[in-house]
C-alpha cells in the first residue's frame, strides 16, 4: 500500500503580494512627504536666521556710520563689472563676519572685476531652500558674461514703480505700475523704502523711518533663477520693490520670463505659501502669498503715513 503525501506550502499569491507591495508604497510616499515637510520647516528656520542677522548688521553698521549700508550706481560710480557699483550687502560684509573677504575685495575702492571677491559665494547670503549657492552666475542683469555671486536677499527699496530715468522715459513696460509715497514713480533710483541702488545720495538713519521700524520691510527674499537682477556685490542687482506682489505671476497664470525685470523686480522665495521679511527693527516674519497688495505695498514705505501693519 503506497501513501502518498500533499507538500503544504505557505506564500504570497499574486494578489497579496501587489496588495503588500501598494501599501510599501504608501508608506513610503508618506514617509518622503513628512522628511520633506521637517527638511523644509528646518530650512525655513535658517532662512529666517539668516535674515536676522542680516538685520542685526543693519544695525550695528547704523549705529557706527550713522547710516544704513548704501548702494553706488551711475553717476561717479558708474555700472556694469568695471564701475564701482557696490551694493549695501557688499558693505555689511564687515558687520557679518566677513571682514577678511570686504578687506581682500578693497570694496568701494575697487572696481568690480577687479575686486577678486565679485564671485565668491557668501552663505549667508543663500536660502537653504533654492538652490541658488551653486557658485557663481554669468547671466546677471547688466553682467552678462561675468561671474557673479548670487543672493536670496534683497533689500526693499519701497512701493514706487514705473519710471526709468535712465533711459529718459516716463513709463517702463511693467503691469505693476504705482506712485509712491514720495510721488516718485522711480523704485530704483528714488525708493520710498529702506534702500535702493542709488542711495548713497540720501544716507537713512533708523531715526527718518517715520512709519515705524517694526511696520517696515527691509530686507526680503528672492529666486536669483526668476530673476536675473540677483547678485549679492552689485548695486543694480540687490534691491527689490513691493511695488509687485509677492511671488508673482503673469496674467496668464504662468511665471515672467527672468531677464523681464520690469515685472520681476520684487520679492520670492521656494517657501510654499510665502516669503521671509526682516524688518527695519530686526524681526523676522513670514508674509503670505495672499497678502494685501495694498498693505503689501504700505509696509515697505518709511513715511508713508499708512496705517499697516502684519496680518
Amino acid at each position: 500500500m503506497r501513501t502518498t503525501f500533499r507538500s503544504s506550502r505557505s506564500g504570497f499569491t499574486l494578489l497579496e503580494l501587489l496588495v503588500v507591495i501598494a501599501i510599501i508604497g504608501i508608506v513610503t510616499a508618506l514617509l518622503f512627504t513628512a522628511v520633506q515637510r521637517v527638511r523644509e520647516s528646518a530650512n525655513q528656520m535658517t532662512c529666517a536666521n539668516n535674515l536676522r542677522q542680516l538685520a542685526l548688521g543693519v544695525h550695528n553698521y547704523e549705529r557706527m556710520m550713522r547710516k544704513l549700508p548704501y548702494g553706488t550706481y551711475h553717476g561717479p560710480y558708474g555700472a556694469g563689472p568695471n564701475s564701482f557699483a557696490w551694493s549695501w550687502l557688499a558693505r555689511l560684509l564687515p558687520y557679518v563676519e566677513q571682514e577678511n573677504l570686504y578687506r581682500q575685495g578693497r570694496v568701494g575702492d575697487s572696481r568690480l572685476e577687479q575686486s577678486g571677491i565679485a564671485g565668491v559665494e557668501v552663505a549667508l547670503f543663500i536660502c537653504p531652500s533654492d538652490a541658488a549657492g551653486n557658485g557663481p552666475r554669468m547671466d546677471a542683469g547688466d553682467l552678462a558674461g561675468f561671474a557673479i555671486g548670487q543672493t536670496n536677499y534683497k533689500a526693499v527699496s519701497g512701493s514706487n514703480w514705473g519710471a526709468d530715468l535712465l533711459d529718459n522715459k516716463p513709463v517702463i513696460a511693467t503691469d505693476w505700475r504705482h506712485q509712491g509715497a514720495n510721488q516718485s514713480f522711480d523704485g530704483l533710483s528714488e525708493g520710498d523704502g529702506m534702500m535702493f541702488r542709488t542711495d548713497y545720495l540720501r544716507g537713512l538713519s533708523l531715526t527718518m523711518v517715520m512709519d515705524g521700524t517694526s511696520n517696515t520691510f527691509m530686507i526680503g527674499e528672492d529666486v536669483p533663477a526668476k530673476d536675473q537682477w540677483c547678485s549679492w556685490p552689485y548695486a543694480n542687482n540687490a534691491y527689490g520693490t513691493c511695488a509687485i506682489p509677492p511671488n508673482v505671476r503673469a496674467p496668464s497664470g504662468g511665471e515672467y520670463d527672468p531677464s523681464d525685470w520690469q515685472n520681476t523686480f520684487g520679492f520670492r522665495s521656494r517657501h510654499p505659501g510665502g516669503l521671509h521679511f526682516a524688518m527695519a527693527d530686526g524681526s523676522v516674519h513670514f508674509v503670505s502669498d495672499s497678502i494685501s497688495l495694498d498693505i503689501y505695498r504700505a509696509l515697505a514705505t518709511i513715511q508713508g503715513g499708512e496705517v499697516a501693519t502684519l496680518p
